[in-house]
């Protein structure tokens, strides 16, 4: 079973920060590939950012210069820092894994074979 938990949503203003978490075992640490989703009602998960398990990142270009995502090896967890947010970044927030297919082809198109994800947090930016 793959415990993907993230934590750190809210609710913030237009330039405001954010700092997301995703908790996961040892095991999938270090060894999957994982990434961060995002989804507003009616569109489909779309990719904000993927680290492979040397540490290659992609991120969308949406959030470039904007986003960092890290690995907390201590805490065997994924982060993302948020920082000059803008509305059109409010949705849900996914974290997700993978074991053997790099994630980076999912940013920022969608990909309907990730099985593994977290249950989600919210990130709401007002203008």
């Amino acid at each position: 079973q793959v415990q993907l938990e993230e934590s750190g949503g809210g609710s913030v203003q237009a330039g405001g920060s954010l700092r997301l978490s995703c908790e996961t075992t040892e095991y999938i640490f270090s060894r999957y590939k994982m990434g961060w989703f995002r989804q507003v009602p009616g569109k489909e998960r779309e990719g904000v950012v993927a680290i492979d398990s040397g540490g290659r990142t992609k991120y969308a270009e949406s959030v470039k210069g904007r986003f960092i995502v890290s690995k907390d090896n201590a805490e065997n967890t994924l982060r993302l820092q948020m920082n000059n947010l803008k509305p059109e970044d409010t949705g849900m927030y996914y974290c997700a894994a993978d074991r053997f297919t790099t994630l980076h082809d999912c940013v920022p198109s969608p990909c309907s074979w990730i099985k593994h994800w977290g249950q989600g947090t919210q990130v709401t930016v007002s203008s």
